[in-house]
């Protein structure tokens, strides 16, 4: 109890920093358990009665607000499962920031599995930021596999920007997107793996509504002996516009699939798609040893860079 304790007040002292209270509402989950939430006056959160989850109500008068959906996951052998729900009406301009953190000490995997879905009303603005981080030092893995499903209504605006970068050793995301008329959509992915840990993300975006959009751009970094698989696949059912375009750097013993896959089902569909593997650029390298760093210092520069 006097861990929790502790987990609690650090993270009510968070959001009593950052303000939320005043400029959007918050829910914080800590080993599958809701600690604490807040309501704005244009955004409510409500439990769910029937499964582990929420449900968020953003109002249409909602004007840059935020919504901070943190989990906190530090008890070894533990799964967690939640299906978060958001409904978002039409007009309203959103930010919805959403994040995980495994610490796992034990011997026994600890895992989270979020399932979120997005029905986005008309003419809505909607920003979705999701970071995942994992440490600890015990032999159990610390796994991730984010769910997100996208509904997009007319002229609506998804931004979904996804980071992981450090400590998770299993992760398989699955992404699914359905377009309306002249909605826009932009994607950017980053990651990087380390030592023996794997990735997978799978992405489905259905350009349905004449006028639809979509920017796809997948960045990432395979490093030791870990493995990397990106399967975007972008469908125009409609007149659209897409581009997928997936880069990725591949160091030491690592192995990396790209498999952008475009599918046009009607006359005006525009898609294109790029993909690039490849090693640090010798260059930049020797550039930035002259300048007096060491090897392991340039490539952290290199690959810092390249993700930003």
């Amino acid at each position: 109890m006097a861990e929790l304790d502790k987990v609690t007040q650090a993270i009510l002292k968070y959001i009593d920093e950052a303000g939320f209270k005043q400029e959007g509402a918050f829910n914080l989950r800590h080993n599958g358990m809701a600690l604490c939430h807040g309501d704005s006056r244009h955004i409510k959160i409500v439990k769910k009665q029937d499964k582990p989850g929420i449900d968020v109500y953003i109002d249409a008068d909602t004007d840059g607000e935020e919504v901070h959906i943190p989990v906190v996951l530090d008890a070894p052998g533990f799964t967690d499962k939640v299906y978060n729900d958001f409904h978002i009406k039409a007009g309203a301009n959103v930010v919805i920031i959403a994040g995980c953190g495994i610490h796992n000490s034990g011997h026994e995997d600890s895992q989270h599995d979020g399932i979120h879905s997005f029905f986005v009303g008309k003419g809505a603005n909607v920003t979705y930021r999701e970071n995942h981080y994992g440490e600890g030092d015990g032999e159990g893995a610390r796994i991730l596999n984010p769910v997100t499903k996208i509904f997009m209504e007319e002229n609506s605006i998804f931004t979904l920007d996804t980071s992981q970068i450090k400590g998770v050793d299993s992760t398989k995301r699955e992404t699914e997107v359905t377009m309306g008329k002249d909605s826009k959509l932009f994607v950017v992915e980053k990651l990087m793996t380390h030592g023996a840990q794997t990735a997978e993300s799978n992405m489905d975006v259905l350009l349905n509504g004449s006028g639809s959009s979509a920017q796809i751009v997948s960045r990432s970094v395979a490093k030791e002996n870990s493995s990397q698989v990106f399967h975007p696949a972008a469908v125009g059912n409609a007149k659209c516009n897409a581009h997928i375009q997936c880069d990725s750097i591949i160091m030491d013993e690592a192995q990396v699939r790209s498999i952008p896959e475009i599918n046009a089902k009607h006359l005006d569909a525009a898609i294109i798609h790029e993909a690039a593997i490849g090693r640090i650029n010798d260059e930049q390298l020797i550039k930035l040893r002259t300048m007096g760093m060491k090897e392991e210092e340039a490539e952290s520069v290199i690959i810092e860079a390249f993700l930003n």
